[in-house]
């Protein structure tokens, strides 16, 4: 005890010693300041964590908000920001995004490529894909998440071709494409447009160790949907081992989107009965929209009773979807009720109904819930003030685009470049050609759209000369004309017969890769069947490798009717029967045509009363009146008067005409005093109902009848409507009438007109006088 005690006090001086030693080394004690600053910055990097753990993303933007500035003593943590970023993707808010991003880059803490990545996806959820190519570009390191985050980014802002880019960008670094990249990148190809390289985008998944990923089996579902390639898409989906939600989805709106729609609801109603997967909203809103485009209501009553058993009736996608079936349906009630039953609409659900009714052309209607929309607080965008100009669609709404018109003006929406182009479409459907020019030119801002808006315009008001006016002002300003300015101008050369320049779009548009757009190619065959050069038209048409759109066999069975082939147009209305292809309305027209110019009567009215019952082509005015020319021209005049009285609509003038001209033929005076006078009836002031009557009554020896119509039509004015040719001069297309001096150089004309006279006088030729 006592040897032991003697040893203790240097066993503690010791242990004393080495005990100062490690003290001295540990930093300084904290301060009661700094603990608390490193209690607060802990606390609320956990606060706003579990705020968006909880997806109460605006609480956490909030307290975010409220904030100070970034300091070295209280500042966020790595996965806070990432917690944030996350928030602004699901909010689709680009300002938080980019105000979180700047005090990210005053806090003292760098971000990593993880955090980076994060942030790439928040700009590509919300719209701003530059801003994420700009990070993207400036970023030390990269990884495959980066390189997918660009992808899907690009891929869901419409930059289709930037994302195929970067895929090939991954491919050459070295990386090995996963799942999601290769997802990605297929809803790219998806968007261009482009069948080979989509099928080229399928090979390479095929070949990728990641191609037999369900989420890329759903791409390719969707990419073949959207490339119109249907077959294929059901392929790739009964291929799928393990189908999901997502894959009964992406087929059963391929179906609905490709004018499938009693497939989709066939799929939906499989899906169903399977019992393994419950529809989502995104399912009822293809299966609203397949219900809608048919038109059946009772299929439509059915899916909403199936929605309200699965609780999603007042969902905001489901119930937008309901609204708009059954406004498409002309239940307007039960689209205004189906509407009100949705719990919150937002701004994209008002869009949704003023969108669905504005497309019935319904203009009283969409004001008066464009009214309750203001009513109800939410804020109207561009879209909303398209809707609102789609429905005025005639002159009778005029007033109503001007009054919208006047609103965008105040609300600042004009200077937005698709109002403005919706302002343009207004005013060429609603009110004459020199209002809606005038609305260009006044006009500062123009995209491509705009000018392709004045092309249609031009068409619409049969004004095909000045198409190519504005496109040698397009070419002045060095715009790229897209497959839309090309139809127009194919459009043009059709209605003017003008070959030369058909000829040169259909070489231009081999030149920038454009022939193989199906509008393009089907407006090239066209306009050759309509000037007459069936032997293009022919061997195009040959040449194409998929024949199952209807357009460009009705452009040549139509061509060939017109220009007297009745045969050839009979035997390729045979053939495109045999090749499973289902008629429209214009094939019918080139058919009926056709038996018109050969006097095939009794094949002709089988043809008509065939259509409607095999194929569904509700007979139109066109259809009437090929029959009645059809009857008339045989001479069957009774025949057709019966025609003209039970049908579904009223005659027009062409119909009567037709009547009249064939009464002039077999000499018909009575059929063709009546229908002279429905003629006059409709336009008191016809002069050709006048003079084909008074040609009746001469060659008929009613010389008293005769003489009181000429002098009836000296009485009330009439005039027979001027001619009108065209000339085309060094590239520029001159449009004349008689005694027209509106032309620039007509003092010029009419003074050569002069000579050329004087000079056929001293040749001793004897012509009636030239000039009025």
């Amino acid at each position: 005890m006592t040897a032991g005690f003697k040893h203790c006090p240097r066993l503690l001086f010791s242990t004393s010693a080495t005990a100062s030693s490690s003290l001295r080394s540990l930093p300084p004690p904290l301060s009661a300041p700094t603990l608390k600053s490193q209690q607060q910055q802990q606390q609320i990097n956990d606060v706003i964590s579990s705020l968006c753990k909880q997806k109460r993303y605006r609480e956490a933007l909030r307290t975010f908000h409220s904030l100070p500035p970034p300091s070295p003593h209280l500042h966020l943590y790595p996965s806070t920001y990432a917690h944030l970023f996350l928030a602004c993707s699901h909010l689709r808010s680009l300002p938080d995004a980019r105000l979180l991003h700047r005090h990210l880059a005053a806090s003292p803490a760098p971000p990593d490529v993880v955090l980076h990545n994060h942030i790439l996806n928040a700009y590509g959820k919300c719209g701003a894909p530059d801003d994420a190519r700009r990070l993207f570009d400036a970023m030390p390191d990269r990884n495959l998440v980066s390189w997918t985050s660009m992808i899907s980014g690009c891929s869901q802002n419409g930059r289709d071709l930037e994302a195929v880019e970067l895929y090939l960008g991954v491919l050459r670094s070295g990386l090995h494409p996963d799942q999601f990249a290769l997802g990605s990148v297929v809803r790219a190809g998806s968007g261009l447009g482009h069948v080979e390289l989509g099928k080229q985008l399928h090979c390479h998944a095929l070949k990728s160790a990641s191609g037999a990923d369900r989420i890329v089996q759903n791409a390719l579902v969707t990419m073949y949907a959207r490339l119109d390639r249907i077959d294929d898409a059901a392929t790739v989906f009964e291929r799928i081992a393990e189908k999901d939600v997502i894959s009964w989805g992406s087929m059963i709106a391929g179906f609905s989107k490709q004018g499938y729609e009693l497939e989709a609801l066939h799929l939906f109603k499989e899906m169903i009965s399977s019992g393994v997967h419950c529809p989502n909203e995104f399912h009822f809103g293809s299966g609203f929209s397949a219900c809608g485009n048919i038109g059946v209501t009772e299929y439509g009553e059915q899916m909403h009773g199936l929605c309200a058993k699965f609780g999603l009736q007042s969902n905001e996608f489901a119930g937008c979807s309901l609204s708009d079936m059954y406004a498409r349906c002309g239940m307007l009630d039960c689209a205004k009720k189906a509407f009100s039953e949705i719990e919150m609409p937002d701004l994209v659900s008002w869009n949704s109904i003023l969108c669905g009714f504005s497309s019935l052309g319904l203009s009283n209607e969409v004001m008066l819930l464009f009214s309750e929309m203001r009513d109800s607080g939410v804020q109207p965008d561009d879209i909303t003030i398209r809707c609102l100009l789609c429905a005025c669609t005639g002159c009778d709404s005029f007033q109503k685009g001007q009054l919208i018109h006047s609103y965008s003006v105040k609300t600042g929406w004009k200077t937005n470049i698709a109002v403005s182009n919706a302002l343009l479409m207004m005013y060429t459907k609603c009110s004459d050609l020199s209002v809606a020019l005038n609305f260009f030119e006044d006009t500062r801002d123009r995209d491509l759209v705009s000018w392709n808006t004045v092309l249609s315009a031009c068409l619409q008001h049969r004004r095909p000369e000045e198409v190519f006016s504005f496109i040698k002002l397009m070419q002045n300003l060095d715009y790229r004309f897209d497959q839309i300015t090309l139809n127009a101008i194919l459009s043009a050369c059709a209605d003017l017969a003008y070959l030369e320049m058909g000829n040169q779009v259909h070489a231009y548009s081999m030149k920038v890769g454009l022939e193989v757009d199906i509008m393009v190619r089907n407006g090239v065959i066209d306009t050759y069947a309509k000037c007459g050069n069936l032997g293009d038209a022919r061997k195009l048409f040959e040449l194409m490798d998929d024949k199952y759109d209807v357009f460009p066999w009705s452009s040549l069975i139509l061509g060939y009717a017109q220009l007297g082939y009745a045969k050839e147009s009979l035997e390729l209305f045979m053939c495109m029967q045999s090749s499973g292809i289902k008629p429209n309305h214009v094939t019918y027209v080139g058919v009926l045509t056709a038996c018109s110019h050969v006097g095939l009567v009794d094949k002709g009215l089988y043809y008509y009363h065939m259509m409607e019952a095999e194929h569904g082509v509700v007979p139109t005015r066109e259809h009437c009146s090929c029959v009645i020319d059809l009857l008339a021209r045989d001479g069957r005049l009774t025949e057709a008067e019966i025609f003209i009285d039970q049908m579904p609509f009223e005659p027009d003038i062409v119909m009567w005409k037709s009547i009249l001209a064939a009464c002039r033929m077999h000499n018909n005076v009575d059929i063709g005093r009546r229908a002279a006078e429905n003629i006059l009836d409709i336009d008191p002031q016809n002069s050709a109902a006048y003079v084909l009557l008074c040609n009746i009554y001469a060659s008929s020896g009613h010389w008293d009848d005769f003489a009181r119509l000429r002098k009836m039509m000296k009485s009330n004015c009439v005039k027979k409507s001027p001619g009108k040719s065209w000339i085309k001069v060094k590239g520029n297309v001159h449009v004349f009438m008689v005694e027209d001096r509106s032309h620039p150089e007509s003092r010029g004309i009419y003074e050569m007109l002069e000579l050329l006279e004087l000079e056929m006088l001293d040749a001793s030729y004897d012509p009636k006088p030239l000039l009025a």
